[in-house]
């Protein structure tokens, strides 16, 4: 009878368990995650951790409604906001093999014009970012990227 009881017992807590992680649905930790970008530092730091470390969370508040990318390359391409965050989101976890250096190249109140080098084995790709004050955080409005 007591092993009766127990058996009720685990069932009973594996299915409210079950429920409350339900409950919470996919991608329900991604939708909470807000990420701190009240300094112009922290919104880089954050955007090199998006495009170099694989990380994933706060890819959407990163980036200005208006943001555009231009690939400055023997065809030059542009990309907007949506095929960047999309991108960026398949490329979760993977970490780049290189060195990153930052540069603040000009800054004001408003924004900021960085200058971020990722040195790989064979090639450098140097990407001139804009970021600008949106309200009480920064985001990221313009990227332009070369490649030696």
């Amino acid at each position: 009878m007591k092993a009766l009881v127990k058996t009720f017992a685990a069932a009973a807590l594996i299915a409210v368990s079950t429920f409350a992680m339900a409950a919470e649905g996919p991608g329900a930790k991604a939708a909470k995650a807000n990420i701190n970008l009240s300094t112009a530092d922290f919104a880089l730091e954050h955007y090199v951790a998006i495009t170099t470390e694989g990380e994933s969370s706060g890819v959407e508040q990163l980036f200005a409604a208006d943001f555009n990318q231009k690939i400055q390359a023997f065809n030059a391409k542009n990309h907007s906001r949506s095929e960047v965050v999309k991108l960026l989101k398949k490329q979760k976890g993977e970490k780049l093999n290189c060195t990153v250096s930052t540069d603040i190249i000009e800054e004001s109140a408003d924004y900021i014009v960085a200058k971020v080098a990722l040195k790989f084995e064979n090639f450098t790709k140097t990407d001139l970012i804009t970021l600008e004050r949106v309200g009480n955080d920064w985001k990221v409005s313009k990227s332009i990227n070369s490649y030696k």
